[in-house]
């Protein structure tokens, strides 16, 4: 298959039970819900679990990397030449403390943002020029305590919320691969909060 056909997108997280269903790991959960529609399965293959899907002709590969979030660089660069995935066809999914819970913001590159898993990406493709969505996770924590908070679960109201969340994180992913970063950017950056009030998904700021 052409390889201008084949797309790679990356849920990052930590593996391990004691780190399933964190803040960390909603990377994980989007890529779950996404080989879940598309009734695929995760396999462990090197440097992570790696599930297939079609979309519209297009091939999307999933990969949630096994090398733990400081180390995803290694899965992402290995993945990405193993596929031959062009740099404008990687989509990473991350959490963001900057963003209020449930938010999405889509973006064609940019800085890591104080995030581990991002800054090992950047480190081991040499560039930050690949797309990112992030899933904004909140920031109510007391100085000082931001590890506990991003390892830690989610409340009880973004759990009620979270499977109209990670639904539209999944259709933004799709709008990337079909429509462009472009197109997904002008349709699904938005504060969660605020385009609920005004009865929208659209707009926002960067």
């Amino acid at each position: 298959m052409d390889k201008n056909m084949n797309y790679l997108v990356v849920g990052l997280g930590n593996i391990g039970t004691e780190y399933a269903g964190t803040r960390h790991n909603i990377g994980f959960r989007v890529l779950d819900a996404l080989a879940g529609a598309s009734n695929t399965a995760f396999e462990d293959k090197r440097y992570g679990f790696v599930a297939q899907m079609r979309l519209k002709g297009h091939t999307i590969y999933l990969l949630k990397p096994s090398t733990y979030m400081n180390l995803s660089g290694n899965a992402v660069r290995y993945w990405v030449n193993q596929k031959k995935i062009d740099l404008e066809r990687l989509l990473i999914v991350s959490d963001d403390l900057a963003l209020p819970f449930g938010s999405l913001r889509m973006k064609p590159s940019g800085s890591e943002g104080g995030h581990n898993g991002l800054k090992s990406i950047t480190q081991c493709l040499g560039t930050n020029q690949y797309a990112r969505l992030r899933f904004g996770i909140g920031n109510d924590f007391a100085k000082g305590r931001q590890v506990d908070f991003v390892l830690g679960k989610f409340d009880a109201q973004e759990l009620a919320d979270m499977d109209e969340r990670v639904q539209q994180a999944c259709e933004a992913v799709k709008a990337f691969v079909l429509s462009g970063v472009q197109f997904a950017m002008n349709h699904y950056n938005a504060s969660w909060r605020s385009a609920k009030s005004m009865g929208t998904e659209s707009g926002g700021k960067n």
